[in-house]
């Protein structure tokens, strides 16, 4: 949810009781060093990663094998 660019970080919050900050914390230690940067340049200030800053037009991302019956 969080490499996701769409899924703002109070989902993660709610889904999995993670603060944004433990979020960068288990992102720094998850990813190599280099995937870290990149995917912190991406997030930070990005309007999707933060409820109060995203727009309704914005909608929700969707996985069409997320909802499927095995």
């Amino acid at each position: 949810m969080a490499w996701e660019d769409r899924t703002p970080f109070s989902a993660i919050e709610h889904s999995f009781g993670l603060s944004e900050s433990d979020v960068i914390d288990l992102m720094r230690k998850e990813l190599k060093p280099s995937s870290f940067r990149l995917w912190r340049q991406r997030v930070t200030g990005r309007d999707t990663k933060h409820q109060a800053k995203r727009g309704f037009e914005v909608g929700r991302a969707y996985c069409k094998t997320q909802y499927k019956p095995r």
